[in-house]
């Protein structure tokens, strides 16, 4: 049985936080670049994963033709659909999800992917029974870094950023949160450093989810538990 709407929540990011799904993203823009006879290096483009899809475009094409950008994003997306049986949870993401829901917490999926992209993620994940709520990229019109996606996850849980917590990979996942007054708890699962995601705000770090989970009692998850 879900907690009701009103309960702490713990809210999440997906790509690279719950799905090992950062590098195959990557290599789909990798390809529709090469498309347009553009050369992007696999590193840049990594450093751009989680922000919000229009700008990172915008930023990896250095601002090209709109028509240019809208076929860039149309190929990651063709591409990445073709990769999408190689997707699986990171080490203890489904574990964390529900521990979270049987502490009596709200588990929201606080994401930016397109809503047919959500709609694999759930599917790898297996715990809709779990999750309370979810967001996509329709709900705003600029997603991370800017803390819009993290405001609408919190309306949909009902509760306000002094009842919540958000789990992220992403330097763009801790500015976002920051932006929305929230507390938030890294994970280097998505390929960024510890001292980076310390920089931007998240605290705790760990490895992955599971890490997270083995030591939840000393982090503000166990802390807005009922009773915690």
């Amino acid at each position: 049985m879900k907690p009701d709407r009103g309960t702490p929540a713990v809210l999440f990011d997906v790509d690279g936080t719950l799905v090992d799904s950062n590098y195959l993203h990557v290599y789909a823009w990798q390809r529709a670049f090469a498309d347009e006879r553009m050369s992007v290096a696999a590193w840049h483009i990594h450093r751009c994963i989680g922000m919000d899809g229009s700008k990172l475009v915008r930023t990896l094409s250095q601002d090209a033709p709109a028509d240019v950008q809208e076929r860039l994003s149309d190929r990651h997306s063709r591409y990445y659909r073709e990769l999408t049986p190689l997707l699986a949870p990171l080490r203890g993401a489904r574990a964390l999800l529900r521990h979270a829901a049987g502490l009596g917490l709200q588990v929201v999926l606080a994401t930016s992917a397109p809503e047919d992209e959500l709609e694999t993620l759930l599917k790898v994940l297996d715990c809709d029974d779990v999750i309370a709520a979810t967001t996509s990229s329709r709900d705003v019109d600029t997603a991370k870094p800017e803390p819009g996606i993290m405001q609408v996850a919190l309306d949909r849980a009902g509760v306000g950023p002094e009842r919540a917590v958000f789990v992220g990979d992403a330097v763009w996942d801790a500015h976002s949160a920051a932006g929305a007054g929230l507390p938030c708890i890294g994970v280097l699962s998505g390929g960024v450093s510890r001292a980076e995601l310390t920089e931007a705000g998240a605290s705790p770090v760990f490895a992955d989810a599971q890490e997270l989970l083995d030591q939840l009692g000393s982090t503000r998850i166990a802390q807005l538990a009922p009773g915690g």
